[in-house]
């Protein structure tokens, strides 16, 4: 874990998965204050909402953390920019494969850039490119999810790619066992973002907290693809009235990319702008009924509301005690 850690300049390689709402500077300087890697996640922010964000994160914590990016926002090289005038030292993209002078855009305003890679071809083809780290995420997060297991990518990319760059795993993780198992494979740290969901400083409304707290594993289910001529990413979110709601929505859009109302683009970006207010209904508003309960299979490991560093704590002493076990 040491590797992950000086790369992202924090006592522990725990990276918090961004959540959009969730993610935003109480949680985030809460995480960096604890000694792991706070994340932003700007998602459908506009640049300005941005650079207050950023602003407002860096008045609670010295500590460093990151901003995710997502690849399809129109104005992503102006997110970069606000981005390059706060210092922010490490971008996360995800969504897809950075846009032409993305990459170099970030690299230029000295941060370090991390990656989603969803498979190993891509992890390949990311790190020619010049990230600087990548995640790879299992079909058992919360949010948007690819279609293989964490242990499986985490088998199939960490021999191949490890020794690279650092390599991040996520999805699913719930423990510190678990961390000690993807560390002793070649990991440099983890993702986790349900664990955090219930922590103390998150400002996530109580009613999406109790969703977590009465939630297990099996209550956790991925959003269904309606229409093959929309691609639309599944979604991992708790099983409510907001899902058949997402039905209705896609066929919504499928029916105005029909009828040549918009472009593929502009329907992909209708679903991302669907996600993110059905989540700020569920989160902010309180709605865990017909907003997004956005959850990871991880979900029946969140026990209670707990400070972040309580949390983190618990997960290093799962950890160290795994690895003790296995050296004795």
């Amino acid at each position: 874990m040491s590797r992950g850690a000086t790369f992202l300049g924090t006592e522990v390689a725990i990276l918090c998965g961004a959540m959009s709402w969730v993610s935003e500077r109480n949680l985030v300087s809460a995480i960096s204050n604890a000694g792991g890697f706070g994340v932003i996640a700007c998602g459908a922010m506009s640049p300005e909402l941005l650079d207050a964000e950023i602003a407002a994160t860096k008045a609670l914590t010295s500590k460093p953390f990151g901003v995710n990016l997502i690849t399809m926002h129109p104005q992503l090289m102006e997110l970069i920019a606000v981005c390059g005038r706060h210092g922010v030292g490490h971008v996360v993209l995800a969504g897809g494969l950075p846009p032409a002078g993305s990459l170099d855009a970030i690299k230029a305003n000295g941060a370090k850039l991390i990656c989603f890679a969803p498979a190993l071809a891509l992890a390949k083809k990311l790190i020619r490119s010049g990230v600087d780290a990548l995640v790879i995420e299992g079909m058992e997060a919360g949010g948007h999810i690819g279609p293989v297991s964490t242990s499986v990518l985490a088998q199939e990319m960490l021999p191949e790619i490890a020794e690279q760059v650092p390599v991040f795993v996520a999805g699913g993780i719930g423990r510190g066992e678990a961390i000690a198992g993807y560390l002793e494979m070649g990991a440099a740290g983890v993702q986790l973002g349900t664990r955090f969901v219930c922590a103390t400083e998150s400002i996530a409304h109580p009613n999406f907290k109790r969703a977590f707290l009465r939630a297990n594993a099996r209550d956790a289910v991925a959003s269904v693809q309606i229409d093959p001529r929309l691609p639309v990413i599944p979604v991992r979110a708790l099983k409510n009235a907001g899902g058949e709601l997402f039905t209705a929505k896609q066929r919504e859009v499928a029916a105005h990319l029909d009828e040549g109302r918009v472009a593929m683009a502009e329907a992909q970006l209708q679903i991302e702008h669907y996600w993110a207010g059905a989540l700020r209904r569920a989160v902010i508003e309180g709605d865990v009924e017909h907003g997004s309960v956005m959850a990871g299979q991880s979900v029946g490991m969140v026990s209670r509301e707990e400070p972040v560093a309580a949390i983190i704590a618990q997960l290093m002493d799962e950890a160290a005690g795994a690895l003790a076990k296995r050296a004795a």
